[in-house]
This record gives C-alpha cells, structure tokens and sequence, in this order.
C-alpha cells in the first residue's frame, strides 16, 4: 500500500503547471532551415559567377548569404535559450522525476494484480482501482513529455554541435561574394550616365566644407556637364521605400543620443561588412570620404531629393552614374566573428552584433527632412 499511496502524491505533484514547450519543434526546425539556406546560398554562388548579369545574381547570393547567417544566428540563440528552459526545468523538478523513475520502475516489478489490492477490503480495492484508473493516464502523459524533453535536449545538441561548421562555410561564401561582387562593380561599364563630374569644383567643395550640410547643399557645384535628364518614380514611392542596409533604427530624426545631440537623420545598427543597397533607382552623386564621418555615398532619386548615408568603410560607383534599385553601393566595416565566436554568441542568448553603424540623412533641396517621409520604418 505504501507504493500507492506515493503514486497518489506522485500525481497530484505532477497536476501542477509545468514549463511550457514554447514550440519545440519550430525551434529546431527554424534553426535547421536556416541552415539549408546558407547551403542553398553556397551551391548560387557558384551560379552567380557564371551568371549573364553578374552583379545582380552575386548581389542576390549576398543578400541570401545575409539573410542565411542572420536566420542561423538566430536559430541557435533560440535553440540555446531553449537547451536552458529544458535544463532549468529538469534541475527543478529533479526530485519529481526521481520519483516518478522510482515508482514507474517500483510498478513494474510489481505483479499486476498486487497493484489495486486494499487492507479495508473489496471495497476500498474497488475505491482504489477507480482512483488508479484516473491516475494512470497522468504517469503515461507525463512519462511521454519526459522522453519528448530528453530526446529534444539530445537534439538541440546535435543541432549546436553540428552548426559549426555550417557557419564557418557561410561566413567563408559570404565573404567569396563579398569580395567577387566588390570586384564585378569595380569593372562595370554598363550604366548610363547623367553627367560628368567637374574634379576641380569637386576637390575646392571637399576641401572648403566643414558640415555634411554645407557639402550636400555645393553638390549642385561640382558638375561640369548634364548628359540626360532624369526619369523618376520616387515622388510616388514616398514612404514606402525600405532601408538601405538591414538592422535595427538606434535613433531618429533630430532624436537626442546619450551626449545630448541631435541629428536630423537616422541612427541604424547595422551587422560588420553588411551590404548597403539603393533603396531605388538613383544618380550617384559622390562616393568617398568625408569629414571624419567614413566613406560616404550620395543618391539622388528624384531633382533635388538627396540620400546620404555615411559611415561605410567601401562605397561602389562612379558619380554621375544612374544606377537601378537594389545595386549594392558600399560595404559596411568591422570584421565579422568566426564560427566559434557566432556559437559563443548565440550560447549566451546574444545574435544580433550590430556593432557598425550607418547615418542615413534625407534632404530636400536646402533642407533635411524626417527620413520616415521616404523610408518604412514601421515600429523599427
């Protein structure tokens, strides 16, 4: 009788709420797609090298390059976090398990029949057959969710264990495209242009500037001689155009950062050496260093609309020419982690390293304007 009365306590402990599985599976399996995708990216490279349109095709592996190392970074933080619910709650509740091992393993050693017999007679046997009846369903399910969590555990390890080498060759292809894209940009002969460049007026505008401002507003200066007008859709895309590099907005407009300054652009986080792109089809108007702020490139998608991003180490493309939405113009700086650091990263909870930043600014004529009259930036 001892054993069923532990039985009895077993269950009504194991009634209690116990941690939610938080999708398990999708867990898993987010991290494992992930993964396909960087492979995927890997087999395009080597499409995208042979490709007619070279630069598109390496610009859309890069982006899948991208897109893959963030899912991956992502899934294994999900996946770490996962491992530690599972182990929080099996060192919680340690001594419930023991017991339940303990009076399944008791049960079973334990002729069947034995099981339902009661001191008080045939009716209190009978009692305890209904109460036994009610209970067993409940050792079942739990038993079941027990090998479920250990099996996942098992699982997720495998998965970590196995992630690292699927990062490193990811890293490996990305900085391939990286490196080939930035080449087939620096051979382009294809875009038309919109004017040529006067390098005496540009060189006095650099040397004689001492604001981004001040510099945007002589841009119109420097230009010796128009070659074709400008055909544009921008005015109709306003505020809808997405943001030039993928990342997460640290401040906007004219918002106050921790020294107290206002800056009448956007703030992006952004990961090291990721791709910045046109967010449409614009002129380049300069490419270079400027001030103290980077490597600086400057769009006009629409007469007297101007795009400023700063804070790139690379920027692609000669001025005047009028380059198609999505071409990548630049490369941000840093140096990415190997595998083992991304693995480090994602076992503490952290994959995002958005240690580079971009300065995106919006001026309309004289004027910066709110980069959310262009731009999506949703609740970013």
């Amino acid at each position: 009788m001892k054993h069923f009365a532990k039985i009895v306590a077993l269950a009504v402990t194991l009634a209690l709420p116990v941690a939610a599985q938080d999708a398990p599976q999708s867990t898993a399996d987010g991290a494992r797609a992930a993964a396909s995708a960087l492979e995927a990216a890997s087999a395009r490279l080597a499409n995208a090298s042979s490709a007619e349109d070279r630069i598109a095709a390496l610009t859309e592996t890069l982006h899948a390059y991208e897109n893959g190392l963030n899912a991956l970074r992502d899934g294994l933080r999900r996946v770490a976090i996962r491992k530690s619910t599972l182990m929080t709650t099996f060192n919680a509740r340690a001594g419930e398990i023991g017991s339940l091992l303990a009076t399944m393993q008791m049960m079973e050693r334990t002729p069947p029949q034995l099981h339902m017999l009661h001191p008080s007679g045939p009716v209190g046997t009978l009692r305890a057959g209904i109460l036994m009846a009610d209970i067993a369903p409940a050792l079942d399910a739990e038993a079941a969710t027990l090998r479920a969590q250990l099996q996942e555990l098992q699982d997720l390890e495998v998965l970590q264990n196995s992630a690292a080498t699927t990062l490193e060759q990811g890293l490996q292809g990305a900085q391939s495209a990286r490196e080939e894209l930035s080449q087939a940009l620096s051979n382009r002969t294809d875009l038309p242009l919109r004017f040529t460049e006067d390098p005496v007026a540009m060189s006095l505008l650099l040397s004689s500037s001492e604001t981004l401002g001040a510099f945007a507003s002589g841009l119109a200066q420097t230009i010796d001689s128009e070659i074709a007008e400008m055909d544009t859709d921008a005015w109709n895309r306003m505020g809808r155009l997405a943001l030039p590099v993928t990342g997460e907005i640290l401040r906007r407009f004219n918002e106050e950062d921790a020294a107290g300054t206002r800056r009448p652009g956007l703030v992006i986080a952004t990961r090291p050496q990721a791709m910045v792109t046109s967010p449409i089809a614009a002129t380049i108007r300069f490419v270079g260093p400027l001030l103290d702020m980077g490597v600086v490139v400057i769009l006009e998608p629409a007469p007297n609309v101007l795009f400023i991003m700063a804070g790139l180490d690379q920027g692609f493309g000669t001025v005047g020419q009028i380059i198609p939405e999505d071409t990548p113009v630049g490369l941000m700086g840093g140096s990415t982690p190997d595998g083992d650091a991304l693995l480090m990263q994602a076992n503490q909870g952290n994959a995002q390293n958005l240690s580079e930043t971009l300065y995106l600014e919006v001026r309309e004529g004289q004027s910066a304007v709110d980069p959310a009259a262009w731009f999506a930036l949703g609740q970013q």
